[in-house]
């Protein structure tokens, strides 16, 4: 009877002791599944949230215009003997344009080249004759009148003669103006003459424009002027670029003219864009953004933004690594970063790619399901 006791309570502490151990084995597994939820969140690539400085802006609608815009004209007179250029057509600096007939210059530019030569052999004749009056007249053979009128006789035959390079410099001038040229490259558009048409010095040739150089006008409020002229910066939207997508071109210079329309109570303000803008042609109308202030904003990466329907959100990264998926409130876009009005707190941490923190999230649910199961 005592021996039955004795095996009783060894087998209550044995069994006891099996307890224990399994107790604590399921401990460590349930530790060791949390620990696995933790490594898949800090497996993630992330960004943390800043601070940072961005401008106030103030937008506008502005007309694109070209720097240069000109209109050819004749300088000499003479009738259309050939058109080289259209409208639309593209054309370099220098290039001829349109040909006049030259028959009329042609004559003159001979006959100021005979008078230039005729020049020349006078005043040959009277330096000639200069010399000969001066060496007699060292001799006291001349009179003094005789050798004045040699002297003022070698002085008007210089006189000719430059007057006869400058009526042939006029001649050659008048020549090269049957050669209209494009004054810079650009595009015609417009076209005032047909072929076989006379015209008279002045009269309208051609209209062209360069889209190098571009500029923006704009009708500013008179209330912020002043804040444009503090700061001095604006931007011009366009999506005339690759892909349709919108980008912000810096402005160049920002000038403001210094009367106000009374009619509107606006300033005229002229923005000059840098050279090379691909998209923009004058009278298009574009968006203007005018730098009035500054402000502070978090901003995280805009390809760590998750949108689900209506709902905007991110998947924040704690330091344990654990994931949440937090709703966030957007402002405005910069240069691939997103502002965040509210949902987020400087410092933290959010996931650059939201499909793998998504994934990583229902990992994370499993392993943190399994672990309460198993307690």
């Amino acid at each position: 009877m005592a021996n039955l006791k004795i095996r009783q309570q060894n087998q209550r502490t044995v069994i006891k002791g099996l307890i224990i151990v399994f107790t604590f084995i399921i401990a460590q597994l349930t530790t060791l599944q949390l620990a696995q939820a933790g490594n898949v969140g800090s497996q993630l690539e992330t960004a943390e949230v800043t601070l940072q400085s961005l401008s106030r802006e103030f937008r506008l609608d502005g007309v694109v215009e070209a720097v240069n815009q000109a209109t050819v004209s004749a300088q000499t007179g003479g009738s259309i003997q050939e058109i080289l250029v259209d409208v639309d057509d593209y054309v370099e600096k220098g290039e001829v344009i349109i040909r006049l007939k030259d028959v009329s210059q042609q004559a003159q530019l001979k006959k100021a080249q005979a008078g230039e030569k005729e020049a020349i052999s006078n005043l040959a004749k009277a330096d000639d004759e200069y010399a000969r009056i001066k060496d007699i007249y060292a001799k006291k053979v001349v009179s003094k009148s005789q050798m004045d009128d040699a002297t003022h006789a070698l002085s008007a035959a210089k006189a000719r003669l430059e007057s006869a390079r400058a009526s042939l410099d006029e001649a050659r001038e008048q020549l090269s103006y049957t050669l209209i040229k494009a004054p810079y490259s650009g595009i015609v558009i417009e076209r005032h003459v047909e072929l076989g048409e006379t015209v008279q010095p002045g009269a309208k040739l051609m209209t062209g424009v360069s889209l190098d150089k571009l500029r923006v006008n704009v009708d500013v409020p008179q209330g912020l002027i002043n804040k444009i002229r503090e700061f001095n910066k604006a931007f011009v939207y366009t999506d005339a670029e690759v892909n349709g997508e919108k980008y912000l071109v810096a402005v160049e210079k920002i000038t403001i003219f210094p009367i106000a329309d009374r009619a509107s109570n606006t300033f005229k303000v002229r923005l000059d864009l840098p050279e090379g803008i691909k998209g923009l042609f004058p009278g298009m109308f574009v968006k203007v953004s005018l730098v009035t202030g500054e402000k502070q904003v978090l901003m995280v990466p805009q390809e760590s933004i998750v949108y689900r329907s209506e709902v905007t959100a991110v998947y924040v990264v704690a330091d344990d690594g654990t994931i949440n998926f937090r709703h966030v409130r957007l402002g405005i876009s910069s240069n691939k970063s997103q502002a965040i009005l509210s949902g987020l707190t400087e410092g933290e941490k959010v996931a650059l790619d939201p499909i793998k923190a998504g994934i990583a999230v229902m990992q994370q649910r499993r392993l943190q399901s399994a672990g309460h199961i198993d307690e």
